[in-house]
């Protein structure tokens, strides 16, 4: 189990909430969101209702001031726990729909360019696990959070392009 709190003023202060399973709609709860703590389980937490627009991939700990850890604004309008797997494996894919060379993921990789000679990953697999996608290379940039399934397309992911540059299982460190 996990357990997420939310709370709208900075250092843990004013009106709060608490989540243990995932919320399509936080708004009815708070009005904004500038302190965030994970007492235990792994998180994304997303700027739109049903767990879509900017996503952030929060683990257990205590997060003072979110807005600026996290470079968002101050809307966290839904959220998704996310269950700790042992197995991990993933395939990539250079085309939509499954189409083209494919690559096969068990494990983490900071620079995928340099595995694999390519960036830009039109689809893919998750077979086992859940996964962050980052659009740059050593998992910095804009994040997606992958569970089992296909997507037959990077906008299934919520990428807004095909580009990848790295990508870290989910696991409890």
């Amino acid at each position: 189990m996990g357990k997420i709190i939310f709370y709208e003023d900075r250092n843990f202060g004013g009106r709060y909430h608490e989540c243990m399973s995932d919320c399509a709609d936080l708004h009815s709860y708070f009005n904004r969101c500038h302190s965030i703590r994970v007492e235990s389980g792994c998180f994304m937490v997303y700027d739109r209702t049903n767990f879509m627009g900017r996503q952030y991939f929060l683990r257990r700990g205590e997060y003072p001031d979110y807005m600026r850890t996290m470079g968002m604004n101050d809307c966290v309008r839904s959220c998704r726990m996310i269950p700790l797997v042992k197995s991990h494996r993933m395939r990539l894919y250079e085309h939509s729909d499954m189409g083209g060379r494919m690559m096969e993921l068990m494990d983490d990789c900071p620079n995928l360019m340099d595995r694999f000679n390519m960036s830009d990953f039109h689809s893919c697999h998750v077979m086992d696990g859940h996964w962050l996608v980052f659009e740059q290379p050593n998992y910095t940039g804009r994040q997606f959070y992958l569970r089992p399934g296909e997507y037959r397309s990077y906008s299934d992911w919520g990428g807004v392009t095909s580009r990848m540059g790295s990508i870290r299982r989910i696991t409890d460190l």
